[in-house]
């Protein structure tokens, strides 16, 4: 069938995210993952999805997994993997609100990846509105951590990975236009300085402040950035008085690289910086290096093809980021990513999506999943 002729609404589709990008969903919030884990869920029953609430591990948000009807339902079929936690505390919507300015519309999460998410499910309930069967059976799997690194889930997404024929990431899609057809490789890493405590005011001398100490190694590690690695502090903590000198400081450290082999020389010199009672390193998540192969490729002609049926640009490229995309591509699971909305600014304050990119870019996930075979 010819999804370009799907009477997609952005209008109708904003209007039905609004609630998802309304419902703050941060990481780390337990509670405020699951509310929106719950709205996911109704919108996915309402659909004729059969859906399963998996409990959440390491303290965080559960996992919605749902399955359609189809009568390959025992074959390897299509997973739709996103996730609906974001970077966002709550109560950001007091400085970033859900608000329309032009074919702009802003608020938390909307972009990454709330949007997307939503575009795909509206994507399956058009193609059932016209009495499409899709070749093949469809999952969906919407996790609470990717934006920690996917800690508590990524075995999961691998299983579910691994009885599929190919996965679709609705990811923000590629400025400009297109796909996202790998990702760079990434490692996380939990620093911490031991410094000497003393009284601050009275005894300044006799301590050794673990903040100081910390400050001059984040310098270090960031000056360790290269064309092939790069190094990055985004995590500080310290301190509980200012009349005590700092006992000891935490923080983490991300590290990105294009090659496999690129990211494991920065594994080892981030390690190689530990210092016994001064500096300690631990290795945290790690997402693989994706490359394009074989599989991919074919799924990106496909979504040219439909990008140009739409009128749409188009593009694809290997991106950083990360995504769990990383962890089913490396697999070897025919894997396409940045599938989902235009927009930009995610992770800050002006996070926006085009509202058109709703319906055009709901056609050419409609058309994916009508396509692979």
């Amino acid at each position: 069938m010819n999804t370009v002729e799907l009477p997609f609404d952005a209008d109708e589709m904003l209007a039905g995210l609004r609630p998802w990008v309304e419902c703050e969903s941060p990481t780390f919030d337990k509670a405020a993952v699951n509310q929106m884990m719950d709205l996911a869920s109704r919108d996915l029953a309402m659909m004729g999805a059969t859906v399963d609430r998996i409990p959440g591990r390491m303290g965080l948000g559960d996992v919605v997994r749902a399955r359609f009807a189809h009568p390959k339902a025992d074959q390897p079929g299509i997973l739709i993997a996103g996730h609906l936690d974001t970077v966002h505390p709550v109560g950001t919507l007091e400085k970033l609100p859900f608000r329309r300015e032009g074919d702009l519309c802003y608020g938390p999460g909307i972009c990454d990846m709330k949007g997307g998410n939503y575009l795909a499910l509206e994507a399956i309930r058009q193609l059932a509105r016209a009495g499409a069967e899709t070749p093949l059976p469809i999952t969906v799997l919407f996790t609470p951590d990717e934006e920690i690194g996917t800690p508590s889930q990524r075995d999961l997404i691998e299983a579910e990975a691994s009885r599929a024929r190919a996965v679709l990431v609705p990811e923000p899609g590629r400025p400009g236009g297109g796909v996202t057809s790998g990702r760079y490789a990434i490692a996380r890493f939990n620093i911490r300085t031991i410094g000497t405590p003393s009284h601050s005011g009275a005894k300044l001398f006799e301590g050794r402040s673990a903040i100081a100490e910390m400050a001059r190694r984040v310098l270090d590690i960031e000056a360790m950035t290269g064309p092939d690695c790069t190094f990055s502090c985004g995590v500080f903590h310290a301190g509980q008085w200012v009349n005590c000198v700092s006992s000891e400081a935490e923080a983490e450290v991300l590290t990105m690289a294009k090659r496999q082999e690129d990211l494991d020389a920065g594994v080892q010199r981030m390690l190689a910086m530990a210092e016994p009672g001064v500096f300690e390193v631990t290795r945290g998540v790690t997402r693989p290096v994706w490359e394009p192969d074989a599989g991919c490729l074919e799924l990106v002609m496909l979504a040219e093809r439909l990008h140009s049926e739409v009128g749409l640009p188009f593009r694809h490229e290997s991106s950083g980021g990360g995504s769990d995309g990383n962890f089913t591509g490396a697999m070897g699971i025919p894997t396409l990513d940045g599938l989902g909305v235009d927009g930009d600014k995610f992770h800050t304050l002006e996070e926006h999506i085009v509202v058109d990119s709703l319906a055009s870019r709901g056609k050419v996930f409609a058309g994916m999943l009508m396509g692979i075979k």
